[in-house]
């Protein structure tokens, strides 16, 4: 669910303060907009401009043919607009009373053969529209007369600009016992390949790749939803390029999953459960120094290595290499700056 799919209509009376809404979303990554007829046309390269009077909206998409916005508030009403959508090819809704399970009536019924507006005023519908049957609408108009609904809507979506990752191999120059610590499991939403995991660490300037849980062992299932992340002062990284203290994580929030050198996507995290365990210190050469990690001592806790496999807490060793994201070291707020930094 992000933000390709999303229409802001600029809905406020004035010129001014329509201006600062879309100069507001264009900041967020927003680039499609509806605005009332008259108002000026797409500002900036990839922005497009819809026009929408509350009751009919005409596009590129439409063909520049105006579209009605249908009402749809009782099963009767869908049938009709369903009984027309194949010749339509388009149907503009807005409900008026239960809205997911029609939706995916709509969704299901299109087929390829129409395509599916929704119209609402409420950032809080807007995942649901998006994501209904997996699919969801084709797109979502949603009605914004200032920037505060801007970025709830914008909380509310998965990032589709995600860090570009700088991943190195390093060599393991320690790895020792740790006594016990309060350790921290991020169980996500989501199912998690075996490959796929968070980074996290000691130190934002070298995270290392602590894989899911999606492999068990002989006396464990599978958690394929789980990363045993490590001890609750690790950072990890966030989708918008910020990184995060493991103890600072929320449910309902995003966090970065990755492949090594492939894949990565933002998530959200259902439960964060902390308990005591007994850690391992591992420690790492990398460009900036010796970077380190604390783990769970367990089978199913693994990082990657370069044959892109995952290798043990309790199997690691000096001299094997593991795999790991190089970052800006100086941060505030979890965001990037350039200071001087030393960490030890």
């Amino acid at each position: 669910m992000n933000r390709e799919r999303v229409v802001l209509a600029l809905t406020s009376a004035e010129p001014e303060e329509r201006r600062r809404v879309r100069a507001a979303a264009l900041a967020l990554g927003f680039r499609h907009f509806a605005v009332p007829p008259g108002d000026p046309g797409p500002g900036v390269e990839g922005e497009t401009s819809t026009e929408y009077d509350g009751s009919t909206v005409s596009s590129r998409e439409t063909g520049g043919v105006r579209r009605s916005v249908h009402a749809v508030s009782s099963p009767e009403e869908l049938e009709r607009i369903l009984h027309g959508a194949s010749a339509e090819r388009l149907v503009v809704v807005r409900w008026k009373g239960e809205r997911l399970l029609p939706l995916e009536t709509l969704v299901a019924a299109k087929q390829g053969r129409f395509a599916v507006w929704i119209v609402t005023d409420e950032p809080r519908e807007v995942p649901g529209a998006l994501g209904a049957l997996e699919h969801g609408a084709d797109r979502v108009i949603l009605e914004v007369s200032d920037t505060a609904a801007v970025h709830r809507v914008d909380d509310l979506l998965e990032s589709t600009e995600l860090p570009s990752l700088d991943w190195k191999e390093v060599e393991v120059t320690r790895v020792e016992p740790a006594g016990l610590g309060d350790r921290i499991l991020v169980d996500t939403t989501s199912l998690l390949a075996e490959s796929e995991g968070m980074v996290v660490g000691s130190s934002a300037a070298f995270l290392f790749h602590a894989r899911s849980e999606a492999v068990g062992s002989r006396y464990t299932r599978p958690r394929p939803f789980r990363v045993n992340a490590g001890a609750l002062h690790s950072y990890t990284l966030l989708p918008d390029g910020t990184t995060r203290y493991l103890s600072e994580l929320q449910p309902g929030e995003r966090v970065l999953v990755v492949t090594p050198r492939g894949r990565a996507r933002s998530v959200r995290v259902g439960r964060i459960k902390i308990e005591r365990r007994p850690l391992h210190l591992i420690g790492a050469r990398a460009e900036v120094g010796e970077r380190t990690v604390f783990l769970q001592e367990a089978e199913t806790v693994r990082l990657s290595n370069p044959s892109s496999q995952g290798i043990a807490t309790t199997e690691l060793k000096v001299g094997d290499r593991v795999l790991g994201v190089a970052l800006p070291p100086g941060r505030h707020l979890g965001r990037a700056v350039e200071e001087t930094v030393h960490e030890q």
